[in-house]
């Protein structure tokens, strides 16, 4: 066995642990409301009530910042959907059931967490330009990610290379941008 393998057999044991005991937790009324406002924020919503509110009272550096946030998260986007295709991993939900989520995936293929590529690609941007909503704006990529993985969407190894792809996309469109 290649060492290559073994990483990958060592993150995938870790991944389906942390999987059966999150798909047995029977969370709190209150987790459950915030993992669910959290993900369904993160299908869109929350970004596209904040590039409204940035393009209407964004000062001189909202078309930078949007433009920033849009490029970065336009790649995200054609990045996962390409490496979830290529690497074809199924989701915790497919793979074991949940004892209370009931929320249907947006597609079939677990790896990267698209979420929170997009999430992470949006608050690294706009947080360069707006360093005042930082704390915030990683409070809700925060709970995105988490959410995907306490609603059983993804695995923890989804959601930190969503984390690490959206970041790296969203600096370096600051990068370009500013």
């Amino acid at each position: 066995m290649t060492s290559q393998q073994r990483m990958l057999d060592f993150i995938t044991t870790r991944d389906h642990s942390l999987m059966r005991r999150v798909h047995k937790w029977p969370a709190p009324r209150w987790v459950r409301l915030w993992m669910i406002c959290a993900t369904r924020g993160g299908d869109g919503w929350l970004w596209y009530s904040l590039a409204i509110l940035l393009a209407a009272l964004g000062g001189d550096h909202r078309f930078c910042a949007l433009g920033a946030a849009g490029m970065a998260s336009s790649i995200g986007i054609a990045l996962f959907l390409f490496l979830k295709r290529l690497t074809g991993r199924r989701r915790p939900c497919h793979v074991e059931p949940h004892c209370w989520s009931t929320l249907l995936p947006p597609d079939q293929f677990s790896f990267p967490s698209g979420h929170t590529i997009t999430a992470f690609a949006w608050t690294v941007a706009i947080a360069q330009f707006y360093p005042d909503l930082a704390a915030g704006l990683y409070f809700c990529a925060l709970s995105i990610a988490l959410s995907r993985i306490v609603l059983g969407m993804h695995f923890l190894s989804d959601v930190v290379a969503g984390a690490v792809l959206g970041s790296a996309l969203g600096y370096w469109a600051f990068l370009i941008v500013h």
